[in-house]
């Protein structure tokens, strides 16, 4: 763990986040920028990065709980695609040096813009943690 490292202080528990999923080695919680209402990042407990140097067991795991988000995205939100996105280093948009994957929910003709949004309130960012997350519970 890094202290410098935003998402493992979310891990810690110092930062506040909206969860939807946490077990063990992996936690879902709320992008605050959303590119769509719903926008949610999987991130491994442990720091890993970038994806060439993390292990192939985590890099399982994290993507096991990128696909029942996934899942979560289509029945809660009713998603009619998903985006799954995973950048390594600054060249590549990567803000955050921690693995990552953005699970991204997409309805037609509402664009595939990748431009960061805001919710208008926190209330409404847990408004959409709560019903995904009561799908994966």
């Amino acid at each position: 763990m890094s202290n410098e490292c935003i998402f493992c202080r979310i891990v810690a528990g110092t930062v506040p986040a909206a969860k939807v999923y946490e077990d063990p080695d992996v936690v879902a919680f709320m992008d605050i920028n959303p590119v769509a209402k719903g926008h949610t990042l999987v991130v491994p407990k442990a720091h890993s990065d970038p994806i060439t140097e993390t292990p192939d067991a985590v890099l399982a795991k994290v993507i096991a709980v990128v696909r029942k988000v996934a899942r979560a995205h289509f029945q809660a939100l009713k998603a009619e695609g998903v985006s799954v996105a995973q950048a390594n280093g600054r060249a590549a948009g990567q803000e955050v040096p921690h693995l990552h994957f953005h699970v991204i929910p997409r309805v037609e003709g509402s664009g595939r813009q990748w431009t960061p949004g805001k919710y208008d309130s926190p209330a409404e960012m847990n408004q959409y943690a709560t019903r995904i997350r009561d799908v994966l519970c």
